[in-house]
């Protein structure tokens, strides 16, 4: 009876220890050729991402509702792109810091945490040889700057080897958003009424045109939809992953 009282108990242990280990690789995961540099994209959930680009660990809006942080890897960068609860989540950001990690946000970004860098629109700041460009995101639909009022929010332009990586944070299709050109990887919110409308997406991509495009933040948005509206507009790749 010992003997397999033991033998449960071990069984047991060895369960709970790798199902921390299976959750943590238990993403979808993309890997792109930037001019012969390999950028590895795991998409965690909703606005909640993890990138990997010559041996740095870039963490964008780590939440602990998408992920064990105590068993993913630790940043050497982390992006913030506004306070929201769904995008600024402390307790994450602690488990993923080491002595040299650079959190980069917005100032209140920098309230929360204390040890951000604080961008305001249009800044440009290099971090750990990754030049990061703070662009603007915003509601423009009349009684949704409640949300996201100009000025406050960031989105980032991340460049890697020449190749510019666009993570819009939450934000409508605003003239700085459409001015943008030469984009590899753009993700795109896409949640009505927070962020922007499939057709708001749609024309996003027919005036931005970025190589591949990742709809994120989108809820129970169809994404289907934004398939159809987009399927005849030329060199541009939309792919859809599990970033409800």
């Amino acid at each position: 009876m010992k003997m397999l009282q033991l033998n449960v108990l071990f069984l047991m242990i060895v369960f709970f220890s790798i199902v921390p280990l299976f959750q943590s690789n238990s993403f979808e995961k993309d890997i792109i050729d930037l001019g012969g540099k390999k950028l590895s994209i795991t998409f965690i959930g909703h606005a909640t991402l993890m990138m990997e680009y010559e041996g740095l660990i870039i963490h964008i809006d780590p939440v602990s509702e998408y992920a064990d942080y105590s068993v993913l890897p630790k940043g050497d960068i982390i992006l913030i792109t506004h306070k929201h609860g769904d995008h600024l989540d402390k307790n994450a950001v602690k488990k993923i810091l080491k002595s040299n990690t650079v959190i980069v946000g917005n100032k209140d970004v920098k309230a929360v945490i204390g040890n951000a860098k604080a961008m305001q629109n249009g800044d440009v700041i290099t971090v750990k040889g990754i030049k990061i460009t703070a662009v603007p995101a915003y509601n423009i639909t009349e009684g949704r700057d409640k949300f996201h009022p100009k000025g406050r929010d960031n989105g980032y332009i991340l460049v890697l080897n020449n190749r510019k990586v666009y993570i819009a944070g939450d934000t409508e299709n605003t003239p700085e958003l459409l001015s943008l050109r030469n984009i590899e990887i753009a993700f795109l919110p896409m949640n009505q009424p927070y962020t922007m409308t499939v057709k708001q997406v749609a024309e996003v991509i027919k005036t931005v045109k970025p190589k591949i495009v990742y709809p994120y933040h989108f809820s129970d948005t169809d994404t289907s939809k934004l398939i159809s509206l987009t399927k005849n507009i030329k060199d541009v790749e939309v792919r859809i992953r599990n970033l409800k």
